[in-house]
């Protein structure tokens, strides 16, 4: 058990604020994201990529992601929780597909702050309602942290398609 901030989340921090470019081109690290969980076919930042971004982050720190395209991938990757924890990978329901992110905190009224990509074309930090939450899994072999979910806010999440 450990109270260090997961390298994991470390990294993804370092992108908040990263946007999928509207229109004919496409931003590069969106395109970095997909090689770097080997699915550099996909050569554009339309395709859903909020599983090439947490591939990409568990990945850029030595950690092998599911290196597939879905978020529901991660409903059998790593080691299943029975509850959230700081820096864990959560994946969500939503219509037409599912939703995968990091864990960062939580809402006075118990929705989930989540650190993710393509949450609203962006990666940023969102809230989650915990009824669409389909699991939380974390890295097989990494010390689980002992830190608390901070409290904090951030705008309720309406788009990850």
């Amino acid at each position: 058990m450990s109270n260090i901030e997961p390298r994991w989340l470390i990294e993804g921090r370092k992108h908040i604020g990263l946007a999928e470019i509207h229109g004919p081109k496409h931003n590069p690290e969106i395109l970095q994201f997909w090689r770097d969980i080997k699915r550099g076919g996909i050569k554009d930042d339309e395709t859903p990529w909020c599983a090439a971004f947490t591939g990409a982050m568990l990945e850029r720190v030595g950690i092998r992601s599911t290196r597939f395209e879905s978020a529901k991938s991660y409903l059998d990757w790593g080691e299943k929780l029975d509850a959230p924890i700081y820096g864990c990978v959560v994946v969500f329901t939503r219509s037409g597909g599912g939703h995968v992110g990091f864990v960062v905190g939580k809402r006075p009224n118990g929705d989930l702050l989540v650190l993710g990509g393509n949450q609203s074309d962006a990666v940023n930090i969102r809230a989650f309602s915990t009824e669409r939450v389909t699991g939380y899994r974390w890295p097989t072999g990494e010390p689980r942290t002992t830190q608390a979910l901070p409290t904090g806010d951030a705008a309720l999440s309406t788009n990850e398609a």
